[in-house]
């Protein structure tokens, strides 16, 4: 917990003979970048700990396939995302979290490579991928870059370091939430209608398996959640007093937390992941498009940028882990500039809190990016002119701290968009 530093208690006015306040000091750069990597750790912590629960619910799953079972794994991945997504801030401006995430929360992927497809709507091949539609479960061997690979039994090594990204190709995503996702919700077949992915319980009861491989299936999911715990455990070490992470960010110092701010705001969260799909008006540009849950995860990126700022960030058990933060350093220098980046990250937290209520009471965010929406487009639209006001107050921030280390993520949907469609 940061306390301010303070001078003397009392400062004696002798002259007026009057007692006088003292001013209270700013946190210094070193204070501000502890509590940044205290909220890291204790992100992580949070993300490892519903990882757990959802590693948890996979094994009941897997002892007693049923639409019970197959609900609760399912709700256990939704709560599994609400910590994770508020690390996203972490992830650009140091390097050692950036290089790791690819393994945890990669999108979007070819999910022909892990399972069955529906081919009418999926395809049947793809010219730049040659394992589009290879389906692991269904093949206990396969051709990966002309080496023949053993896949007759499906571990975390096997799809960590043989099908992640297999012949180079990133779309070929093995691991990670997202293919937890995949095998819990499986493909949602409604483009821009109603209805998320609805793969049956049947697909893991091998007694009255459905879609064939049930056992394999299984395997498959097991070491996916497996694997995505040991991940999340590594992370927590790099945050650890001394870890690589740790380390990366007290060198990086102000510049890291506002690269990490700016870009998730701008050229991830406003471009890659919403403006390119409603260029496109694609139901496959959103991040959780299995499940359609996305309007939710987008919601804990902001409040992750928000918690970031403000040094603060509400624990799943209820307690607070609190410190000096950017917010008061900023506002040692230009109150004002502190005042409007707050307000509009504030702003933003409320505007994305009503893209998660919409996408709970009138449609999901594949439906608000459908085309000839105009209704959900303007909604979506409207998350992403709150991002980019609230990036353009970071952009201030950095000039105002006269940091010239920090750049920001850019992305053609928002700065070049005819060059999405060329």
């Amino acid at each position: 917990m940061h306390t301010y530093r303070k001078g003397a208690l009392w400062a004696l006015g002798l002259a007026a003979g009057l007692m006088v306040l003292p001013a209270v000091a700013a946190p210094t750069e070193a204070e501000v970048i502890k509590t940044y990597g205290d909220i890291a750790l204790a992100g992580y912590e949070d993300s490892l700990t519903t990882a757990k629960a959802l590693d948890g619910a996979i094994d009941a799953l897997i002892a007693r396939p049923n639409e019970d079972t197959l609900k609760a794994a399912r709700e256990a991945y939704k709560a599994a995302r609400v910590p994770y997504q508020q690390t996203e801030a972490y992830r650009f401006g140091n390097a050692v979290v950036d290089d790791w995430e690819g393994r945890v929360n990669a999108w979007p992927l070819d999910e022909g490579l892990i399972d069955y497809v529906d081919a009418g709507i999926y395809g049947a091949e793809n010219d730049e991928n040659a394992l589009y539609t290879a389906n692991v479960i269904a093949n206990p061997k396969l051709l990966i870059a002309g080496e023949e690979v053993d896949a007759s039994t499906i571990t975390p090594d096997l799809i960590a370091n043989k099908l992640q990204e297999a012949g180079g190709i990133e779309a070929n995503v093995a691991t990670g939430y997202h293919a937890i996702e995949f095998l819990l919700w499986g493909q949602d077949l409604n483009g821009t209608g109603p209805g998320a992915g609805n793969r049956p319980a049947t697909d893991y009861d091998t007694a009255n398996c459905t879609n064939g491989n049930c056992d394999r299936r299984a395997q498959y999911l097991k070491a996916a959640s497996t694997l995505l715990v040991s991940d999340i455990e590594e992370m927590i070490g790099n945050w650890q007093d001394g870890g690589a992470a740790r380390k990366a960010a007290e060198e990086g110092g102000l510049a890291a937390i506002l690269t990490g701010m700016g870009s998730l705001s701008y050229g991830e969260l406003a471009g890659q992941r919403m403006k390119l799909g409603l260029l496109l008006h694609d139901p496959e540009e959103e991040h959780e498009c299995f499940s359609d849950t996305t309007a939710a995860v987008y919601l804990y990126d902001v409040e992750g940028i928000r918690n970031v700022y403000l040094g603060a960030y509400k624990r799943i058990d209820g307690s607070e882990v609190k410190g000096a933060s950017l917010s008061e350093y900023v506002a040692a220098t230009d109150a004002a500039a502190d005042s409007e980046l707050r307000g509009l990250l504030n702003a933003s937290v409320k505007t994305f809190e009503g893209l998660k209520e919409r996408s709970e009471t009138v449609e999901a965010f594949d439906q608000m990016i459908g085309e000839g929406n105009e209704a959900g487009n303007a909604a979506v639209q409207g998350g992403i002119d709150a991002l980019i006001a609230q990036t353009r107050a970071i952009e201030r921030v950095v000039a105002l701290l006269k940091l010239d280390n920090v750049t920001i993520e850019d992305s053609d949907s928002l700065s070049n968009p005819d060059a999405v469609f060329q």
